[in-house]
């Protein structure tokens, strides 16, 4: 854990706002993720299931959470099952905590060891009617331990009543608190300080992993965990593939690159997208693009208020980028006319939406139908690619829902054509 301390209020709350939303007579059950294997004996860096760390605040594996608001069983309505403390493992691995530890992290007052998990669960068993598990919010396709573990729960007790948890977490989770924002904002203000730095860097002849080390640098000095999603450090026609991830090549005088990344703080993501020149100048045709997807930009945020959808900014999104898109001769209005409704012209220069949900996840939970609420945070990123021309252009800023106007939360960062050359130029 890199960052600063979490108020444990913050989890308490989300495990009460939770608990409200459950019927009288239910418990829900998390667990934990788990390390995922890399080669032999080694792991990636684990990383917290995000639902569970939105309730506990806890980062370590084997752990599990069981809320039963209503239990009859005394100090039982929130119960942290956390791996015993192990001095070897300790030494050898690191990474575990004590159940004191765990109770001031989670503000969860009982904690007992992963090893009385079972014999726990079928005490409570005999005053639930209906449990809750969290098996609704993995789209990855691959089989989660809280997945087996639900499938294990189901044969075990065939008769009870299943529901899930993902229908009361997801309309939570979309909607974020005050503390959520500050931590979102200081990813957002790592993020910016990245990018700042990595557009001095750029010049021709530097590769994208380069850029990519002065940007993961910056993460790292300022108490990030990393990125928040895999970064795109892509030059020249690189960056028409959306998600282009090798950042391998190098940068050629007169192109453009474009980025596509953003700090995690606190498990919180930031997701910014900006494109430069490698030069430091724009060429009349790349400012022309630029522009009109900037415009863009600025046209969309003022839709980011309650009651639109993310459907209606798409739609939106892809009517003033058509109009962008005549103006640059990339087709007419006659051609327009007479194309396939089916296969519109601008999805050869144009084919992503521009607005999701921003949180624990970088594409956090949320519904594309669902309106838009204050509280809410989501990207704003329209793109151009012509990939003929070897342009590549996406910008992206995170944008806050409130009762009144929109915030820009990413305002501060260098947007403006000159605003970037003068970057690049104080090199």
């Amino acid at each position: 854990m890199r960052y600063e301390t979490i108020d444990n209020a913050l989890f308490a709350a989300n495990r009460k706002r939770f608990a409200e939303n459950l019927p009288p007579k239910s418990m829900a059950i998390f667990v934990s993720g788990e390390k995922m294997p890399r080669n032999g004996d080694q792991f990636f860096t684990f990383r917290q299931q995000s639902d569970f760390f939105y309730l506990t605040g806890i980062s370590v594996e084997k752990s599990a959470l069981i809320l039963f608001p209503d239990c009859p069983i005394k100090n039982c309505g929130e119960l942290l099952f956390i791996e015993d403390y192990n001095e070897t493992k300790v030494l050898w691995e690191g990474g575990l905590l004590s159940r004191e530890e765990a109770s001031s992290i989670s503000g969860i007052s009982t904690v007992k060891s992963s090893d009385l998990f079972d014999v726990s669960l079928q005490e409570l068993m005999a005053y639930t009617e209906t449990i809750y598990l969290n098996d609704c919010s993995e789209i990855t396709g691959i089989e989660t331990k809280q997945q087996r573990f639900n499938k294990t729960l189901r044969e075990k007790y065939p008769l009870s009543d299943y529901q899930s948890s993902a229908s009361i977490l997801n309309k939570l989770r979309m909607v974020k608190s005050e503390y959520e924002l500050m931590l979102i904002r200081k990813a957002i203000t790592i993020t910016r300080n990245a990018f700042e730095r990595a557009a001095r860097f750029t010049k021709p002849n530097k590769y994208e992993f380069e850029v990519q080390a002065e940007i993961e640098h910056e993460f790292t000095i300022n108490r990030s965990n990393g990125n928040a999603f895999p970064p795109v450090v892509a030059g020249g026609v690189n960056a028409c593939c959306l998600h282009y991830s090798e950042n391998k090549q190098p940068l050629n005088d007169g192109e453009l690159l474009l980025f596509d990344m953003g700090a995690e703080y606190a498990n919180y993501a930031a997701d910014l997208s900006r494109t430069i020149p490698v030069n430091g100048k724009f060429t009349p045709r790349q400012k022309a693009c630029y522009n009109a997807v900037l415009r863009t930009l600025k046209s969309l945020k003022k839709l980011y208020v309650p009651e639109k959808t993310i459907d209606e900014i798409n739609h939106k999104a892809n009517e003033l980028l058509e109009k962008e898109m005549i103006a640059l001769g990339l087709f007419s209005e006659a051609d327009v006319k007479a194309q396939n409704p089916n296969a519109p012209l601008f999805r050869k220069y144009f084919m992503h939406g521009v607005a999701h949900h921003i949180g624990l996840d970088v594409h956090d939970v949320g519904d594309r139908k669902e309106p838009l609420r204050a509280g809410m945070v989501l990207s704003c990123e329209p793109g151009i690619y012509i990939r003929e021309e070897q342009i590549g252009i996406r910008i992206e800023n995170d944008i806050l829902i409130t009762n009144g106007e929109p915030i820009d939360l990413m305002s501060d960062i260098p947007i403006e054509v000159d605003e970037i050359e003068k970057i690049m130029k104080n090199k």
